[in-house]
């Protein structure tokens, strides 16, 4: 797909980070970063401008980021892509980095995707970037169907297989659902011949609220299984694929063993699954000891 004629005259950026594979855990492209710069390639072709911030002397992680420029190929020219990497570390602010270099860079439409795969992963980063910079901020996009010098029409993804059409004014920054055109294969002569530039005098700021969490494994909590009565075959598909509706549950904490035990003892009861025994009484207890 060839870039439309009105987008030529836009900057479009795409915000990328290192991912890593779901089965095997190997380092790479993050799905929804690639669904980005998918996106923004079909947008503006090889003007396509890629960015990142992290650790400039990690080898692993410029593997993955040329990962992304090996998808410069098959766009009517030979023009390589280009990626610019904010030097910063892991305790840094990456929000504070980004949002300089965005502020002096001209972009007009910036496309990411919602949730980072590695590191916090709290899929903030697009709304605190679009405050800060003063921007607007759109998530959930699954397409954007045109761009002029001063707004864009975009196909939002809502739930069951939904769209919706929203016309929102540059610049903007738009998060990429996972629902967005798939990826095109990274290929080994592109990734090689696409460069990599350290943008040097990018002030940083270490990332206070992140000193302030406490962080600890979390646990796999099983999922209670809903008893289908029906015979009714499209009935019983309809309770498989619903969403469950539990609700009014209690977090515990900071509870003795004991404390513990009769909350779990007591929840056992309500639920059925723990029979309560009647205590003997005194005098049943003295008669029984007579006989």
């Amino acid at each position: 797909m060839m870039p439309p004629d009105d987008a030529n005259s836009v900057s479009v950026f795409a915000l990328v980070s290192s991912g890593r594979h779901p089965v095997s855990g190997r380092a790479g492209r993050a799905r929804e970063d690639a669904r980005a710069v998918e996106m923004g390639l079909m947008l503006a072709g090889s003007a396509l401008k890629l960015a990142h911030a992290g650790d400039a002397d990690d080898g692993a992680l410029r593997d993955c980021l040329e990962a992304y420029l090996g998808m410069f190929h098959g766009l009517g020219d030979d023009r390589p892509g280009e990626l610019s990497l904010l030097p910063m570390t892991t305790e840094d602010d990456a929000v504070a980095a980004l949002s300089e270099w965005l502020a002096n860079s001209g972009a007009r439409l910036v496309l990411t995707g919602q949730r980072a795969e590695c590191g916090e992963g709290s899929a903030m980063l697009p709304y605190l970037l679009a405050e800060r910079l003063g921007w607007s901020v759109v998530a959930g996009i699954a397409a954007i169907e045109s761009v002029d010098a001063g707004s864009a029409t975009l196909l939002q993804a809502l739930p069951q297989g939904q769209r919706r059409r929203l016309d929102v004014r540059l610049p903007c920054l738009v998060a990429v659902d996972a629902v967005a055109p798939a990826p095109r294969q990274s290929a080994f002569g592109p990734a090689r011949r696409g460069s990599i530039n350290v943008v040097e005098g990018i002030e940083t700021s270490p990332d206070t609220a992140r000193r302030a969490w406490q962080t600890q494994p979390a646990r796999a909590r099983p999922r209670r299984l809903k008893v289908v009565k029906s015979g009714n075959a499209r009935d019983r598909f309809k309770a498989a694929a619903a969403k469950s509706s539990a609700s009014g549950g209690q977090v515990l904490s900071g509870l003795t063993p004991d404390q513990a035990a009769e909350k779990l003892i007591d929840y056992l009861r309500k639920e059925k699954i723990l029979r309560e025994e009647k205590t003997p009484s005194i005098s049943e207890e003295a008669s029984a000891a007579d006989q």
